[in-house]
């Protein structure tokens, strides 16, 4: 069985098929977000310290790191930048990170300061980031996102977009990462501008897990992109992607909603063991509330928590002009 292990300074999550469904939270993100870029930019971390504690209060099983701010200041330094906003997720969270960057030269000063066994988001098909992450990840000896798209671009075909999946697997190996270390991103389209975009994934996701034997991601609100009421297209998907062999995503769990649809294919998918979560949660639900998740033990900056219980902006910007 296919098993992602990732960890903080002391918590071990695996991510397989026989697990829970691994929630890693997006919103410490400036791309798309001016006023958080801006505050970043300024030294100030008030809304990074408040989306990490209320993630991990909602019930993320990780949380995804981003410092991209040169929409706001093509000046800043992200290597910089990165390292400071993970020492103070750590500080604030026990949970594992996905470090989360295009500049290779920030993913190797990100992995200098992560503690424990961090995500790296992320890898393509393009030869020349091939190159340059897969060394680190051998060198850390940590598990890599692996985006299914190269030099022409996002492909609409399928086919294609397992193709290049296929061929990260491959080249990975040949830096002696195991395939259980690399988590293919099979790249969700808008279904509001391509109809069979879900069709799409479900049929390689089952693929990617039949064949390659590989754990998935994606950036769930993808989907939705476009449309009235993307939350709710999002809860429907999600039971619908772990169906076909999803095993996380890099979503907001601040959306009842949407963890709802998490929790409850968790415990259709047999993956929540005797529906312990479920009733935890949802033992004193009353008609028209949204649960949250049960509470958790934050702490203040500096100090370590202990949020109980054991993958993107830029990729939306792509991902919508494909479409």
């Amino acid at each position: 069985m296919t098993r992602t292990i990732v960890a903080s300074a002391s918590r071990e999550i695996i991510i397989g098929f026989d697990q829970p469904f691994c929630v890693i939270g997006e919103r410490i993100n400036p791309t798309g977000r001016k006023k958080l870029a801006a505050e970043m930019v300024a030294g100030n971390f008030e809304t990074v310290i408040k989306d990490a504690l209320e993630q991990a209060a909602a019930g993320a099983t990780m949380l995804d790191v981003n410092a991209g701010v040169t929409a706001v200041d093509p000046n800043a330094t992200e290597p910089a930048l990165l390292v400071q906003t993970l020492e103070i997720v750590q500080g604030l969270v026990d949970l594992p990170l996905s470090i989360d960057s295009s500049v290779s030269a920030a993913i190797e000063a990100g992995l200098k300061v992560a503690k424990g066994r961090p995500l790296v988001n992320s890898v393509t098909g393009e030869e020349e980031k091939l190159e340059a992450i897969l060394p680190l990840v051998k060198k850390y000896d940590v598990p890599v996102v692996a985006i299914s798209n190269d030099e022409t671009g996002i492909s609409e075909d399928p086919d294609v977009r397992f193709a290049v999946a296929k061929k990260i697997v491959e080249r990975a190996q040949d830096y002696g990462i195991k395939p259980h270390d690399v988590v293919v991103d099979p790249l969700v389209m808008p279904i509001g501008a391509m109809g069979t975009a879900g069709r799409q994934v479900f049929a390689l996701l089952r693929r990617l897990r039949e064949e390659l034997k590989v754990n998935t991601t994606c950036g769930l609100s993808n989907i939705s992109f476009g449309l009235p009421h993307r939350h709710g297209i999002n809860a429907a998907f999600i039971p619908m992607v772990i169906g076909a062999g999803m095993t996380s995503a890099i979503m907001n769990p601040c959306r009842p909603q949407e963890m709802e649809a998490v929790r409850g294919a968790n415990v259709l998918n047999g993956t929540d063991r005797d529906c312990m979560t479920w009733i935890r949660t949802y033992k004193d639900y009353k008609p028209g509330e949204h649960a949250v998740a049960a509470p958790v033990k934050v702490s203040a900056p500096g100090e370590a928590a202990n949020n109980g219980g054991r993958r993107r902006g830029g990729r939306d910007a792509r991902l919508a002009r494909a479409g």
